[in-house]
Order: C-alpha cells, then structure tokens, then sequence
C-alpha cells in the first residue's frame, strides 16, 4: 500500500519537469537564427550562405558535443553540467548583440551557443528518462522530446514580434535572461541520480538497478562508444536515418522555413507563427509517439514517421504556392512528425546495446542527425544564392526520408528478437 501511494508521485516527475523546461529553453534558443537570418542579412549585408555558415556550425556542435556531454554527466553530473551549459547559452545569445563582423556570429552563435545546446539536447533526455525511469520511459521521452516543439510554440512568435518592433538585439536579451533563469532552479531541484533522494528509478523494483558513474576518462567512455558503434551494422542504420531526419527538421524546415514563407509573401511574424505551429502538432506527435514506443515495433513506427514525412516535404512547395488551407495541412501532418523518430530510435538504441551504453550511443547517433542538420542548413544557403529557390531542396529531402523509410526496416532485424522485450 506504501509503495503503491508512492508511486502516485516519485520525484523522478519532478526531474522530468525541470528538465521539460532545459530543452525547452534549449529549443526556443536554436530556433531564434529562424528569425534573426533575415534582419541581420539586411542590416549587415552579409549573405544568406554566410550567415548559414554560422547555422550550420551551431547545428554540427550541437550534435557532435552530444556523446562527450553524455560521458562527461556520466563522470561529473548532470546538474553541474547542465548549468555550465546554460550560462553558455547566455553568454553566446547576450554577446551577439555587440558583433560587428560575421565570424563573430560563427564564434557566439556556431560554437558558444552550439556547444550549450549540445548539453541541453535530446541526449540530457535520454539520460534522464533511462536514470531515473523504468516504467514509462518511452512516455517520457515522448514528452521531453516535445519540449523542442514546446520551445518553438513559446519563442518563436514572441521573438519574430520583438524583432519586428524592437529589434532582433531585444530579442536576443530576451533569450540571454531566460536562459540565466534557469540557472538557479537546475542547482535547487536538479539531482544526479535516484540514489541522491535515497529512491530507486520510477518502477524500479530494487537498488541494484541503478548503474554506478563510471570512473573512465569521459573522452575515452566518448570514444570507445563510437568504436562501439563503428562495429555494429545497427549503429550505421540508426546513424544514418538519424541523419535523414536531421536533414529534414532542424537542418532545413527549422532554418530556412521562414525565408522560404518570406519568399512567397508571407510576412515574417506570421511565418514564425507557421512554425511554432508546427511544434503544436508536434507536441501531440511526438508525446503519442513515446506512448506507441512503449508499446509496438518501434522499427515500423519509424517506417512511417519517415515516409509520411517525405511525402509531406514534397508536398510543401506546391503547398506554399497555393492556398493556405493546402500548407495548413502540410503543418498539421509534418508537425505531428517533426520530431516523432526519437522516441523508437532511443528504444531501438537502448534494446540492442543495453541501458549502460545507451546514452552515448544515442549521443553519436544525435551527431548523425545534427550532422545532417548542419549539411541542410548551410547547403540550404548556398544552394538558395545559387539559384534564388527552395524548390528542389525540399523535394530531395522528402526523397531522403523515403530513404530512411526503407533503412529503418533493416534495424535489429538479429537482435530485436532477444531483446525487444527487456525492460533494461
């Protein structure tokens, strides 16, 4: 009966709320340069690839700081870390307000910036949800990966109205402060590991399932989890459709989706608005998409998480160019697919290398998808100055994702049968 009333409220939830609220402020920080590419193009005159430039060495770090940061939490804890982290994202979203050439927007806003948010990223959830649950772990890690989503619906609109009538500067401060609010809340309430509140993880049956922080160097815990990963054929498909997938959302609809609108008349606020829209529907999408993984092969979830989202990316040139109710059903079906792969793939990466590997394995495989993030935003940049059209970028990504569709289907195909039933 004790434990029964116990588990009504675990302080894991508590975890799980602070930490919803990192990666959204995370989120609403890495979907400002959305906002300010068009502003600053215009008061600096530097050039859209340039200025992508920057982007995509934001989007890159942000992916490869991943399995380093998982090792390093592993080492030091997560509350230590994840406040530096924050203080970046401060520092690199405040100090960009004084730039005047734009390598210092590569420095601030590619490598400050890019390497905070590569702590306050879906690996920090996949840590948490595989520390402190056992029970409803792909639930939540459903939800925390809607805080991206959450984040978009909360900033983007107030960013795009304060650059429009204050100044993409303001908006910048904006940011910066929230960032620093969070500083204190994490080292109040943030804790380690189960053990630091004398429990065991949320449906958990004794201590022993809580793993020990490791005492190896966290750069050679990094590395030998990629040469972990280079030997296995299932790491290479999960890298690979990750890549895919960031290529599709962050890399190219998260940079250059406003642009794009702004290209077909349509005023940048309500762009902005488009987007955070988009992250509505991916609240619903991805927190259901935690509940599926749970539940069905998370190798068919992601066959049609990624061939809907094809299909929706070729779809939204012709959805630009007409009417609105043809992009609004481009939103509501992209969205409620934006980021609904990481649910399954974190499942798929915790059931074939096991709970103890599984953070840093996720981590190199969260490089992949930022990797492809960074190829489309930069690429996106280029290929728009070259050309003056987003046309055939977002008919090759929709290509890309039909791709990864096909590539999902190989994943675990020797080891999922073992092992898709252990709750590890």
């Amino acid at each position: 009966m004790k434990q029964a009333a116990f588990m009504r409220f675990h302080y894991a939830w508590v975890i799980a709320a602070v930490t919803f609220f990192i990666l959204l402020i995370g989120a609403g920080i890495r979907s400002a340069p959305g906002v300010f590419m068009v502003p600053v193009e215009q008061e600096f005159g530097w050039s859209r690839s340039s200025i992508s430039f920057a982007l995509s060495i934001n989007l890159l770090l942000y992916g490869l700081v991943g399995p380093f940061a998982a090792a390093i939490m592993d080492r030091f804890g997560i509350r230590r870390i994840t406040v530096i982290a924050l203080v970046m994202l401060a520092l690199g979203a405040g100090l960009t307000t004084w730039m005047q050439a734009s390598w210092q927007l590569t420095v601030l806003w590619g490598v400050v910036v890019g390497l905070g948010s590569g702590c306050t990223a879906s690996v920090l959830g996949a840590m948490i949800a595989n520390r402190w649950f056992v029970q409803q772990r792909g639930l939540v890690m459903g939800i925390l990966t809607a805080s991206g989503a959450t984040g978009q619906l909360v900033f983007l609109p107030l960013l795009a109205s304060l650059v429009e009538s204050d100044g993409w500067r303001t908006a910048s401060w904006v940011i910066a402060s929230v960032a620093l609010v969070m500083v204190p809340i994490v080292a109040v309430l943030m804790r380690d590991r189960p053990s630091d509140k004398g429990l065991t993880a949320y449906g958990a049956a004794d201590f022993d399932q809580e793993l020990a922080a490791p005492a190896q160097n966290p750069f050679q815990a990094a590395m030998n989890g990629l040469f972990t990963g280079f030997r296995s054929f299932d790491f290479w498909l999960l890298a690979g459709s990750f890549f895919i997938c960031g290529l599709s959302t962050n890399g190219l609809i998260g940079t250059h989706f406003i642009a794009a609108c702004m290209e077909h008349g349509i005023p940048a606020v309500t762009a902005a608005s488009l987007l955070a829209l988009i992250g509505v529907f991916d609240i619903i999408g991805t927190t259901f998409s935690g509940w599926l993984s749970d539940r069905y092969n998370n190798r068919w979830l992601l066959f049609w998480y990624y061939g809907l989202r094809g299909l929706s990316l070729m779809f939204l040139p012709t959805a630009l160019s007409s009417s609105p109710f043809s992009l609004g059903l481009f939103i509501v079906f992209y969205g409620l697919d934006w980021v609904a792969t990481v649910p399954p793939t974190l499942r798929l990466t915790t059931d074939i290398f096991g709970k103890q590997q599984a953070g840093i394995l996720f981590g190199w495989i969260l490089a992949a998808h930022q990797l492809g993030a960074a190829v489309a935003a930069y690429g996106g940049g280029v290929i728009y100055t070259i050309v003056n059209s987003y046309f055939f970028l977002f008919i090759a990504a929709g290509v890309f994702c039909l791709l990864a569709s096909f590539m999902v289907m190989r994943i675990g195909r020797n080891a999922l049968h073992t092992s898709v039933s252990r709750n590890v």
